[in-house]
């Protein structure tokens, strides 16, 4: 029906496969989600389901038009969430209709996008991964980048140079994840691997 779901990074674990194989996962809460607003060929000029996810308690947080957009749904609730996601069959997708983990299935392969945890200004070591200078015998190059110009020709830093600089806060997908596991009465996602950002980080979950 909907080919992703918004969902909420509670942190990872380890499970056993059937084989008795020690997985580490990510346990993601998926939804509830609604459908805010079904966009059609005819009216948007492409075809697309809005879902909210998380409600918004606080009426102050939330301004006029957004107000006046989770009103047309009907649900009385005001979201902290939105995202679009495509649908297959858009005729069947009303506004208000809830959503959660049953979109998926065991052994789906899916895409998660998300922003990675900031690490603030960073310096070649940890965000490059450089090697350092020797610790000793009196070096003064332990962690900086070492010879970065190109003398006179061209007499500039070339654009791409690993410097030092911001690290993180970046839009991350990642592709191809397996899930090997399902709680359809927890709205939990059993995913194989790690996912980008932190601990209730908002993620974005697409079929392949």
């Amino acid at each position: 029906m909907v080919n992703g779901i918004i969902g909420k990074k509670l942190g990872m674990t380890g499970i056993y496969s059937v084989e008795g194989k020690y997985l580490p996962v990510t346990v993601i809460e998926v939804g509830p989600c609604f459908v805010v607003q079904v966009k059609t060929l005819k009216k948007d000029g492409y075809e697309a389901v809005q879902l909210g996810f998380i409600e918004e308690k606080k009426d102050k947080n939330v301004n006029k038009p957004l107000k006046g957009h989770f009103k047309k749904t009907g649900l009385n609730k005001n979201f902290k969430f939105l995202k679009e996601f495509k649908s297959d069959k858009i005729d069947e997708v009303e506004v208000g209709q809830k959503m959660s983990a049953d979109v998926f299935k065991v052994g789906d392969k899916i895409v998660v996008k998300g922003v990675t945890k900031g690490r603030g200004f960073a310096g070649v070591i940890k965000r490059h991964g450089f090697a350092g200078g020797p610790a000793s015998h009196g070096s003064h190059s332990h962690r900086i980048p070492g010879a970065v110009g190109a003398c006179a020709t061209p007499s500039k830093i070339s654009k791409g140079k690993k410097m030092p600089g911001h690290y993180g806060n970046d839009l991350k997908s990642i592709l191809n994840l397996k899930i090997v596991d399902l709680r359809l009465e927890d709205n939990l996602v059993f995913v194989k691997g790690a996912v980008p950002g932190p601990v209730n980080g908002i993620l974005e979950l697409k079929k392949r």
